[in-house]
């Protein structure tokens, strides 16, 4: 089964990092999606650009409304995600908790969903 792990944290505690810290979670980072490439686990892995460069598209009564930044005020961002290929639940759980920046952020941990007819 596919799962995605969307990787949440505070964008602002990257940018307080040293250039070693933050050179060195990188590392981990891509470390880990090749350990998980390997395991013939990883689908995909990205790092997203900061919220700042962001864009919110809605439509409503037909018309596309387009807002700087995340729909939500929240404290924690959209970094990244990794979808993982899984046995079941409690095998995308163990994949999220070793990804580096569970340390400083939130991984949350979501199903694919298949579309019926598809």
């Amino acid at each position: 089964m596919q799962y995605v792990c969307l990787v949440y944290g505070e964008e602002k505690d990257l940018h307080a990092m040293t250039p070693n810290r933050l050179a060195k979670l990188d590392a981990d980072s891509l470390a880990y999606d090749r350990s998980l490439d390997q395991q013939g686990k990883l689908i995909i892995a990205q790092a997203l650009q900061s919220v700042t460069s962001s864009k919110t598209v809605r439509r409503r009564k037909g018309k596309r409304l387009v807002t700087d930044g995340p729909f939500a005020e929240t404290k924690e961002q959209l970094l990244g995600f990794v979808m993982i290929e899984a046995e079941n639940l409690d095998e995308a759980l163990a994949i999220a908790g070793e990804i580096p920046l569970a340390e400083i952020g939130t991984i949350e941990v979501r199903a694919i969903y298949n579309v019926p007819g598809s």
